[in-house]
Order: structure tokens, then C-alpha cells, then sequence
């Protein structure tokens, strides 16, 4: 593999491994603040007791997240210069205030948050773990903003003295049309994950911790609704993605259904395929009619063009696009298949993706079924599946950033910057593999850090209810983060 090869795919290692820890963060964050604002309404202490509990599981997550973003930026300068030249007055605005928001409100109130126990009025304190979560949020949105910026450019021009994409609006950039869709589906995938994972972990410790079995009780009843809610959150909000995806990149939604000949009118959607490894011959499938259509279009007798007729037509239309905007050609022009993504990962993931979603939300309609009122027990394998109902949204977090990223290629800005256009010049195959051995040793020693704190202060379990801690003249948490 080359230099551009190697950036790549130090590029998806980096960016799958760190958002892992980013939907958790979202996710629970808020419902650690639920439980938090309920002891204040309700005065229960086991309500409490499970604030203070996922805050610690909160709390390693944060850190972990913080540590892992750093290493997005310093590859972009590494591997990406030409591309960091390119977008660098666009993505400032929106990396700025991300970077404010990451490292300064959601770090300071979460640092008053941990450290207000009895210190500071109770509203206050609450107020602060509100503050985190609106902070995790925020942050994620400029975030999406920069991203969407490279699936759909708006609200910028071509500055051919500087070769570089100048911000002309700064307010056409956050309310991209891509983004408008993207973060709600990324923020309810977020809650998805968040309410696995309380789920997961109130069932396992229901048969663990048996003299706070309704305490756990409660927090995987919570986690499961908070799923259950979300997962309809992320199906609504893929809908609605799907149908700007194909307007504006409609070889991807090609792509994801290894759609070939263009179907005028009720596109089958295919559920399973067998076919050729690079999925251009179907062998055999199982289909569904005209829901391709719906998801694209809205309507079920709507027109789904397919990837020869696209092959055909993009390359024209992208150049005739840029040269309406005054910019040179950032590449030469290709052979048809350079337009067309990787059909067999775009088909699969994007399956995928939407498969192990709804999997978790079925598990989490199961969970609110045998814990309901009168029942006294957990079966055994209700509790194997809690246990791997957390990595499901996870997985399906993963794969559907596969998918969008993947899917555009080649672009790295669609439509005005391929891939091999962005890597910085100077670097090196061996530079790029020495990094991504060092990154990649990094990360697995982090993975075993934070799973083993996770695992660690899930078998201990929520701390005891103190009478006294919420004086102020009580320890600061009543435990150790």
C-alpha cells in the first residue's frame, strides 16, 4: 500500500475507535442528569445512588473520549495537509467553538459536577451535569457542521490566488441541509448507546447485587425505555437522512443497495444478497418492494437511479458544477469506476447498520416485558443479552459511519476535493505505518484501561446511601473517581 492508502486507513482506525466513547458520552450524560434531577423531585436514595454510580461510568468514558479526540487533529495536520489547506478557513469556525465547548464548559462543569457534592446548592449542582450534557451536545453539532460541509459544500468560495475554500457563511454552514438531518440521527444514536448501557448494566447487576435488585431494577427499566424511545428517534431521523443523502449524493444510495440499472418506479429494497465479490452480479436475494423508493424519494413509486447510469452522468455534471464556481478540476478526470464506492462494504454496512440498531430495541421491548411489575426474577439469558446490548449500538454506530464516509468516495469534499488530492505530499508510506503502529498500540493499551475500569466499578456497584452527604461538610462525592 502507498502513503495514500496507509492515511486512510489510519484515518478509519482513529475515527471508528475514537466514537466509540462519543455516543456513550452523549447518551449517558443525560442520563445520569435524569437520575440526578429525579432524587431532587423525588427524594429516593437509590436515585441518587444510581446518579452518582453511571456518573463514574460516565466519568472514565469522558476521559478516554478527550484523550482519543486529540489524535483526529494531529493526523489531519500529518497526513492531510493539502486537504487541512483546503477546508482549514471553513472548519476553523466550527472546530473553535467545538473545542471551547470540549475542553472548557463541558470539562469545568463536569469538574463542579464531581466535586459539588455538599459544596455547592443543589439546583446549582444538578444545573452543572445539564450543562455537560448540553455541552456534549453542542460539541457534537459543530462537529456534524464541519462533516456535512463534505458530504454538501455551502457557504464558501473559491479563492484561486490562495488555492483555498474560503467561509463566505458562517450560518449557510450550520444549517447545511446534511446537517440539519445528520444530527438528530447521530443524537438519538447516541441515546441509543447510552440507554443500552444502563440497561445492560442495571440486568447484570440485578442478578449480581441481589439486595439492591429493585434499585437495578429501576436503572434497567430506565435504560431500556430511553433505547427503546431512541431507536424510533433513529429510525425516523435515517428516513429523513436517507432521502437528503440521495439528493445529494445519489451514488451512495446506489451504493447501498448494489443498484446497478436505474428502476423508474418501485425500487426494491434487498434485505440479504448473495453475489460476486464485488457485487455487481446478484446470485440470489431477498427483497422487499418499493421500499428502496420510499427511502430515497419518499414515495414508493419514486425513480432510484442506478450506478452505470451515475457513472455516466457525474463526472460531467461535478466538472460542469465547478467550473460554474470558478474552480480548477482538484482532480483528473477518471475512469467511470473511480466514482463509484467500494458496493460490497457500502451494501453491507449500511445493512448492517439499521439490523443491529433495531436488534437492540427489540432487546430493550423484551427487557420492559420481564421486569414489569410482579416479576421477581431476570432469566439468565435475558441477562446474557443485556450484557451484549451495549456493543450492539455501538456496532451499528460504527457501521454507519462507515457508510457515509465510505460511500462518497472519492471525495474527501464531494464534489470539489478527491481523496488522493488531499494527503499531504511530503509524508511517507513508512511515516504514515510508523504512526499508525504507535496509535494503534496506544489505543488497544487505552481499550484495556477503560474496560477494565468499567468492568471494575460495575462489579462493585452503586455505593451506599450515606444520610449525611449531602451536608456540607461531607466528602465531595462519597466515592473515588
Amino acid at each position: 500500500m502507498d502513503a495514500l492508502d496507509l492515511a486512510r486507513w489510519q484515518f478509519a482506525i482513529t475515527t471508528v475507535y475514537h466514537f466509540l466513547f462519543v455516543p456513550i458520552t452523549i447518551g449517558l450524560s443525560a442520563i445520569v442528569a435524569g437520575f440526578h434531577t429525579w432524587y431532587l423531585r423525588r427524594r429516593n436514595p437509590e436515585l441518587l445512588r444510581l446518579a452518582k454510580f453511571f456518573g463514574k461510568l460516565f466519568t472514565i468514558n469522558f476521559a478516554l473520549g478527550l484523550v482519543t479526540g486529540i489524535v483526529q487533529e494531529f493526523q489531519f495536520g500529518m497526513n492531510w495537509s493539502d486537504y487541512s489547506k483546503f477546508v482549514g478557513d471553513i472548519f476553523g469556525a466550527p472546530l473553535a467553538f467545538e473545542a471551547l465547548l470540549a475542553f472548557f464548559m463541558e470539562s469545568t462543569f463536569l469538574g463542579l459536577w464531581i466535586f459539588g457534592w455538599g459544596r455547592i446548592p443543589e439546583k446549582i449542582h444538578v444545573a452543572c451535569i445539564w450543562i455537560v450534557h448540553i455541552g456534549t451536545v453542542l460539541s457534537a453539532y459543530f462537529i456534524l457542521a464541519a462533516n456535512s460541509f463534505m458530504q454538501h459544500p455551502v457557504g464558501y468560495k473559491y479563492n484561486p490566488q490562495t488555492g483555498r475554500a474560503e467561509l463566505t457563511d458562517f450560518i449557510a454552514v450550520l444549517t447545511n441541509k446534511v446537517q440539519l438531518v445528520t444530527f438528530p440521527h447521530v443524537l438519538t444514536a447516541a441515546y441509543l448507546c447510552g440507554g443500552a448501557l444502563v440497561m445492560g448494566v442495571g440486568l447484570w447487576s440485578m442478578r449480581r447485587h441481589g439486595h439492591d435488585k429493585q434499585m437495578y431494577r429501576k436503572a434497567a427499566r430506565v435504560g431500556a425505555v430511553v433505547t427503546l424511545i431512541a431507536g424510533i428517534g433513529v429510525s425516523i431521523s435515517g428516513d429523513a437522512q436517507g432521502k437528503v443523502m440521495t439528493e445529494v449524493q445519489p451514488m451512495k444510495m446506489a451504493a447501498a443497495e448494489a443498484l446497478y440499472q436505474t428502476r423508474d418506479s418501485c425500487a426494491e429494497f434487498s434485505i440479504f444478497t448473495i453475489g460476486s465479490l464485488d457485487g455487481e452480479h446478484e446470485k440470489f436475494s431477498v427483497t422487499v418492494p418499493c421500499v428502496l423508493s420510499f427511502l430515497g424519494t419518499g414515495s414508493f413509486d419514486g425513480k432510484v437511479e442506478g450506478i452505470d447510469d451515475l457513472k455516466r452522468e457525474l463526472p460531467g455534471q461535478i466538472s460542469q458544477a465547478a467550473e460554474q464556481r470558478g474552480e480548477p478540476a482538484r482532480y483528473v478526470q477518471p475512469a467511470d469506476a473511480v466514482f463509484t464506492p467500494n458496493i460490497p462494504l457500502a451494501y453491507w454496512s449500511f445493512r448492517l447498520m439499521i439490523g443491529i440498531g433495531m436488534l437492540a430495541s427489540a432487546i430493550s421491548v423484551v427487557v420492559l416485558w420481564l421486569t414489569r411489575k410482579g416479576r421477581s426474577e431476570v432469566p439468565r439469558w435475558l441477562v446474557f443479552a443485556g450484557v451484549v446490548a451495549p456493543l450492539l449500538p455501538l456496532l451499528g454506530n460504527s457501521f454507519g459511519w462507515i457508510f457515509t464516509e465510505t460511500g462518497r468516495q472519492p471525495w474527501l469534499v464531494y464534489g470539489v476535493m478527491t481523496t488522493s488530492s488531499g494527503v499531504s505530499p511530503s509524508v511517507t508510506a513508512g511515516t504514515v505505518i510508523t504512526s499508525m503502529v504507535v496509535f494503534t498500540i496506544l489505543y488497544a493499551a487505552l481499550a484495556v484501561v477503560e474496560v477494565k475500569l468499567m468492568l471494575d466499578y460495575t462489579r462493585r456497584g452503586a455505593d451506599p446511601y450515606k444520610p449525611t452527604e449531602q451536608t456540607a461538610d461531607d466528602e465531595p462525592l462519597a466515592f473515588s473517581y
